[in-house]
């Protein structure tokens, strides 16, 4: 089985804040860090470490190479991530004592991607996944070339645009939202969550939990968050929807892999950093276990 993940790769750049900064405000930042991140490497890497065989499609720029190593360090395929002329994309993270972020974000060489990249999913088939989010461009065009092979394919809606999610829910198998996500996607279709035309949905909520429905059964099955006190949110719910997916992908019943990323986006949030700061699956089994 394999997690194919078509993402992004960002450059973090990481500002310890005092409190996130309002309109026309400037504020000193207290400390700077720079890591791997983005929320396709992230998922990547956490899909990985959860012991998945992953392949990541994706771009850098002529800046990008030290991401590339990166993510092959963590045990992700890198065959597929191309090295272009455009910038690699980075995030700018504002992150206050409480763990909460603010982000702004460049896209660069994750919306530059190419089809022909997306001719190892051709060789892909039942029992394989595709991972998905809205920071790169393809998206819909590598969900159809996977499901015709018979590929299951898991979408992450953010960042969050209304248009950009409708547009795939036809291609999607599994879709992924936080609350505040999964309520605007209701409201704008005029359905509850459980009606959305998608065989199965996971919301996470951060402090409340989680939860998964699968709309051909009208099942739902919600888990209790774990009780961390949290040091660094950026990453909690790519963290999440790796383990997620790895969890399916390995056969695990959705209550057992939302335990288990739910576990993990925990351990995560206990540390600074994004890609960098995701645990180990034994890190996550000693956590469960405990």
């Amino acid at each position: 089985m394999t997690i194919y993940n078509l993402g992004s790769i960002n450059a973090d750049h990481f500002y310890a804040v005092p409190h996130l900064p309002g309109a026309g405000e400037t504020l000193a930042a207290m400390t700077l860090a720079t890591g791997l991140g983005g929320k396709g490497a992230n998922q990547s890497v956490a899909a990985a470490r959860a012991g998945a065989d992953v392949v990541h499609i994706g771009a850098v720029g002529p800046d990008g190479g030290w991401a590339v190593d990166r993510l092959a360090q963590y045990g992700v395929g890198t065959e597929r991530i191309a090295r272009i002329g455009t910038p690699t994309g980075h995030a700018i993270i504002c992150v206050d004592p409480a763990g909460e972020n603010q982000i702004i974000l460049y896209p660069g060489a994750n919306c530059a991607l190419t089809s022909d990249q997306l001719t190892v999913l051709d060789a892909a088939g039942p029992g394989d996944w595709l991972m998905l989010q809205n920071e790169t461009n393809l998206q819909q065009e590598a969900a159809e070339r996977a499901r015709a092979n018979g590929v299951k394919t898991a979408y992450s809606g953010a960042p969050f645009d209304v248009a950009a999610v409708q547009a795939m829910l036809p291609h999607t198998d599994l879709l992924l939202l936080n609350a505040v996500e999964a309520r605007q996607l209701a409201q704008a279709l005029g359905l509850v969550v459980g009606d959305l035309p998608v065989s199965q949905i996971v919301v996470t909520k951060g402090a409340d939990g989680a939860e998964w429905h699968g709309t051909g059964s009208g099942e739902t099955v919600s888990i209790p968050a774990c009780p961390v006190v949290p040091v660094d949110t950026t990453g909690a719910g790519d963290t999440f929807a790796g383990y997620m997916v790895a969890g399916l992908s390995q056969g695990l019943v959705p209550e057992a892999a939302l335990r288990l990323a739910s576990a993990a986006a925990a351990i995560k949030v206990t540390r600074a950093g994004t890609a960098d700061a995701i645990p180990a699956r034994d890190e996550v089994d000693t956590f469960l276990a405990g």
